[in-house]
């Protein structure tokens, strides 16, 4: 029946897959109106017992996915090339890194670039110093890179790496269950691997839904500062329908016109933010202050890896750093896929160095100048910043009042305005493009259904951010702790995956230059023939799957 549906519609996707996920979420978004109460109680609950009783798995777990991916890249595995042994990277350095910077966490640098090292600068995580003080600002700046540096990074990088494996190397469909091909064979094409596919939609939806909510809630703040424009759910509804809008027009472009030139436009824009900021302000303190922190983080990295609050028990890991590993995991299958799709042709160990070396380099970079410009203003200017963020807990507009203590404040709010905009269109887009390739598990398919979960992703944001009876930011952190956990599950299952095949790849000493896993793929291809005969996809769809 539903083969016979998609055919009627002139899908070119997995039936199953695709009703199935779009059915779910209508419940959900339907649930979420009609049942506000009992939905966020059922959300609360559990995204409670995650924080209190598996915290500490979250801490190691991602430690320990960091501690893979450097052993991978620097073991025998470093050389294989993700793709043929001939084949070359698609785009150059400074494109790949625009987007896959972009679709990563750009959008998350402009929203906690000065909120986060306020926050712990005014109430530091370990509490075991003063308050607003220069080694709180040292802790708060080791807090903001541990959740913003190589950690951040692994959880997109990961997944990225097994997607890019096996897809390029192994042949199979892009999609999430194809991870699982070393323990399940060609079941992921079965009623098992189509259960995992479900559920890394829906993750990849909610993941998503609460960076577009959170850019919301950034954009109606620096609206109400600039133009009085009230800080209201209609006003928050209109934006996403603004955002999803053009992220429907940047999907209709495609990939190398849509995603490819807004990425590159918005990282110049967002860099020449940065420089303005730090050469508008205490640029010899900033410049100093980028190589301390630097040291900073390197210092702390490996104690903040392990900690998990275990004397103290404030509930404060809980309320950061679990919710970031939680969000980063459900939207890592989008990113990880997003990165994947870009990154043919290089070498694994290329691909890891490359993936978390320069956004993590960046990322110092970035919270080191917003971050120390917060503190010299608290310390050494008129201040504000921590009543702003703090007192006044207006997160959202922490920007915003940063930026009133620079020249031309008012152009300056409009271009991150701006940039915010295009960072979570950017977001909306390339996840519209990977949730269509979960689907359909080809990189080629009819753009109305990437338009489909364009607008899909406009309404669970809309939904989640204002049909829920709680604050927004609490709906948002309650709804994807509870997504998070089965993708970082699924972490572990990757981690095994890769070094099972790459074993395989390499026993006989000429995987190194083995073009492809033949007999794996010519299965792959086999069970992949036979859904099309059974209706589940088109010819053209297959044929991006081989390729």
């Amino acid at each position: 029946m539903l083969e016979k549906l998609a055919r009627k519609l002139g899908l070119e996707t997995n039936p199953a897959i695709f009703f199935i996920s779009a059915t779910l979420t209508v419940v959900f978004v339907v649930s979420a109106i009609a049942f506000t109460d009992s939905v966020d109680a059922v959300f609360g609950a559990v995204s409670n017992w995650i924080l209190s009783y598996l915290g500490w798995l979250y801490i190691l777990g991602v430690t320990s996915f960091l501690i893979f991916l450097v052993w991978i890249a620097a073991s025998r595995f470093g050389k294989i090339r993700l793709g043929p042994a001939d084949s070359k990277p698609e785009y150059s350095n400074l494109t790949w890194f625009c987007m896959l910077f972009a679709a990563g966490i750009g959008s998350i640098l402009m929203f906690w670039g000065v909120a986060e090292p306020v926050s712990h600068f005014a109430n530091p995580p370990q509490q075991n110093v003063e308050p607003e003080s220069v080694q709180a600002a040292q802790q708060a700046m080791g807090f903001t890179l541990y959740h913003f540096g190589l950690h951040t990074w692994t959880i997109f990088c990961l997944p990225a790496l097994a997607f890019a494996y096996f897809v390029y190397r192994r042949g199979l469909p892009f999609r999430v269950s194809s991870i699982f091909y070393p323990f399940l064979g060609e079941r992921i094409h079965g009623p098992i691997g189509r259960s995992i596919d479900i559920l890394a939609v829906l993750g990849t939806l909610f993941g998503v839904a609460v960076t577009i909510g959170l850019g919301t809630m950034q954009i109606n703040s620096g609206l109400n500062t600039l133009f009085g424009i009230e800080e209201s759910r209609l006003t928050q509804i209109i934006l996403i329908a603004v955002i999803t809008l053009i992220a429907v027009i940047s999907v209709i472009s495609g990939l190398d016109v849509g995603i490819k030139w807004l990425s590159s436009i918005n990282i110049v824009m967002a860099v020449g933010l940065l420089l303005f900021v730090f050469f508008a302000g205490s640029s010899l303190f900033l410049a100093k202050g980028i190589i301390e922190t630097t040291g900073v983080y390197l210092e702390w990295l490996i104690p903040l890896s392990f900690w998990n609050d275990a004397f103290g028990d404030t509930g404060w890991q809980g309320s950061w750093t679990v919710f970031y590993w939680a969000w980063t995991i459900t939207w890592s299958p989008f990113v990880g896929i997003f990165i994947a799709r870009i990154s043919k042709g290089r070498t694994i160990r290329e691909f890891v160095i490359g993936v978390l070396g320069l956004p993590t380099a960046f990322s110092i970079v970035w919270f080191s100048v917003f971050g120390l410009s917060s503190f010299d203003m608290e310390l050494n200017g008129n201040g504000g910043l921590v009543d702003e963020v703090v007192v006044q807990e207006d997160i959202p507009g922490a920007l915003f009042a940063f930026l009133a203590n620079y020249p031309l404040a008012t152009f300056l709010s409009v271009v991150s305005i701006v940039i915010v905009v295009i960072f979570f269109t950017t977001s909306s887009d390339s996840a519209s493009l990977v949730v269509d390739m979960l689907c359909s598990g080809t990189q080629q398919s009819p753009t109305r259904q990437r338009v489909f979960w364009g607008i899909t992703e406009g309404v669970v944001a809309a939904t989640v951010l204002t049909a829920s009876g709680v604050g927004g930011l609490d709906a948002l952190q309650q709804t994807i702790i509870v997504f998070g956990l089965p993708f970082f599950v699924i972490g572990f299952f990757m981690m095994a995956a890769l070094v099972k095949s790459l074993s395989a790849e390499t026993a006989d000493g000429s995987g190194l230059q083995r073009r492809r896993n033949v007999p794996l793929e010519a299965r792959a291809r086999k069970m992949r023939g036979d859904q099309r005969d059974n209706g589940g996809g088109t010819t053209r769809g297959r044929e991006e799957d081989e390729g």
